[in-house]
């Protein structure tokens, strides 16, 4: 490779530059200290592990499989993942490794490494903060870790104009179940809501059983009241159509006591990675960004692949999108090279009071630190900081 290519780095691997990272690492230790207020401890996870330990998602979700880095271990000659979500790695800590009775809440930030962008998202390293809450089946814990995720968003300064997504699987999934569908079919079905195609959903729908349940989840998808009026009675009856229906309407007004000036909307056929969620989900989306801020989404029984299947809940986000377009322009104060004691003293305690403080270096000048905005000099026999 000529030298010229050498700094080149792979499509959707990019450097954080000063500027920016100073934002993520503000935003990245606020978001922990916030979550360990709320209960949420924090934990570290291996960047790569043995594949078997990271298929408790991909063996339900290909998406998750498809986009993890796979290596050979040279040590053991077992096959190795780089982990592309930090969630089953959670869920094997609460299994295994720091089982706890009751209830359990964890939190993470770290890198994680698709193999190709994953939606609209560019990068394929994001830097990925997020909460889970393993041992309770409740709405409240929904509640609770959407409360959490809104609060993240809020702190990162992105809460003016969001828009928080609701919806809910299991009305699919229980509408499937009741029709006796074959897994093309629902597979078909699936596609055509992710693709909003309601002209080719009626025409799908007329041969299926209870077809026009199937288009009324589709056509009144973000209007709970017009759905249920132009649902069955029969698919209205159905234990596991009102459990969830049930669910998704009293998070919804949950979330609206708590926020009450938050922009909420429903789609019960928004299904991506419906195979590995289970229950509730959720998403909060900006203006002008085609991709969620931050998402999540009950995943019941995750730990089931490590032997301690327990109800399970809980978000992500991608440090880098929440803060792009953010950057920080830190105060640099550049001092004078010298060793009396008097200077050594007032350098401490600017440094001591949060500011940045540069002293030159062998023959420097003060034009030799980029972009300083204030110097310290002598003044009457004191030390002061001057803006340059």
């Amino acid at each position: 490779m000529p030298i010229s290519e050498t700094w080149l780095l792979p499509d959707g691997v990019a450097d954080v530059l000063p500027e920016q990272a100073q934002v993520i690492e503000k935003l990245r230790r606020t978001a922990l200290d916030f979550l360990a207020s709320r209960g949420y401890q924090l934990v570290y996870t291996p960047f790569i592990e043995y594949i078997e330990s990271l298929s408790s998602l991909s063996e339900s979700n290909q998406d998750l499989d498809l986009a993890t880095f796979k290596v050979i271990d040279q040590l053991s000659g077992r096959l190795l993942g780089v982990r592309a979500d930090m969630t089953p790695q959670v869920a094997r800590i609460d299994a295994h490794v720091h089982p706890v009775n009751g209830v359990a809440r964890y939190c993470y930030a770290g890198t994680v490494l698709h193999t190709k962008p994953q939606g609209f998202n560019t990068t394929r390293a994001p830097l990925q903060l997020g909460a889970e809450l393993f041992g309770s089946d409740s709405i409240d814990a929904d509640v609770e870790l959407i409360d959490v995720m809104l609060n993240l968003i809020e702190t990162a300064g992105l809460v003016d104009g969001v828009h928080l997504d609701l919806g809910h699987v299991g009305l699919f999934r229980s509408l499937v179940k009741h029709a006796g569908l074959n897994k093309a079919t629902e597979s078909h079905l699936s596609d055509l809501y992710q693709r909003k195609a309601l002209p080719e959903l009626a025409e799908f729908t007329k041969e299926l059983k209870s077809g026009s349940d199937f288009y009324a989840l589709g056509r009144y998808a973000s209007d709970l009241d017009a759905l249920q009026t132009n649902l069955s009675a029969e698919i209205l009856a159905d234990v596991s159509f009102k459990d969830a229906l049930s669910t998704l309407t009293e998070t919804l007004r949950e979330i609206q006591l708590r926020w009450p000036a938050l922009d909420i909307g429903v789609d019960v056929v928004e299904l991506r990675s419906y195979h590995y969620h289970t229950g509730l989900m959720y998403a909060v989306y900006a203006p002008n960004r085609a991709a969620p801020l931050a998402q999540g989404g009950r995943y019941d029984g995750i730990g089931e692949h490590f032997g301690r299947a327990r109800p399970a809940t809980g978000f992500s986000c991608d440090l880098y999108s929440l803060c792009a377009g953010q950057y920080s322009q830190t105060e640099k104060v550049v001092a004078p090279k010298g060793t009396e004691q008097q200077l050594q003293n007032a350098i401490a305690t600017a440094r001591k009071q949060g500011l940045s403080v540069i002293q030159l270096l062998g023959n420097d000048e003060l034009n030799s630190v980029p972009n300083a905005t204030h110097k310290m000099v002598s003044v009457a026999g004191e030390w002061v900081i001057q803006k340059i």
